[in-house]
């Protein structure tokens, strides 16, 4: 069964930094892509950036280019999102999510972790 816990969120100014983890468990996720997104109040949720474990291929969402980071450990099946210049537009619940190559579709969540950036 496939677990993904999300840490690292909390309070930051403007201006700051966080860096968000995702502790994956419970298959071999060589032939999957992960990402990240976030749902703020009263919005739909958005990828904000994916990844794919075999060959670290990466994307992201115009409104974090230049501003986070995705990242992955294979050794320590984590994934991390660096944010650097944090706006406080990014504050939303920041969810870690898998599938695999065969499909469009996430099939695997994380609980989430709150972000918030005060102006």
């Amino acid at each position: 069964q496939v677990q993904l816990v999300e840490s690292g969120g909390g309070l930051v100014q403007a201006g700051g930094s966080l860096r968000l983890s995702c502790a994956a468990s419970g298959r071999t996720f060589s032939s999957y892509v992960m990402g990240w997104f976030r749902q703020a109040p009263g919005k739909e949720r958005e990828l904000v950036a994916a990844i794919t474990w075999r060959r670290g291929s990466t994307n992201y969402a115009d409104s974090v280019k230049g501003r986070f980071t995705i990242s992955s450990d294979n050794a320590k099946n984590t994934v991390y999102l660096q944010m650097n210049s944090l706006k406080p537009e990014d504050t939303a619940v920041y969810y870690c999510a898998a599938r695999t190559f065969a499909t469009s579709q996430y099939n695997y969540w994380g609980q989430g972790t709150q972000v918030t950036v005060s102006s």
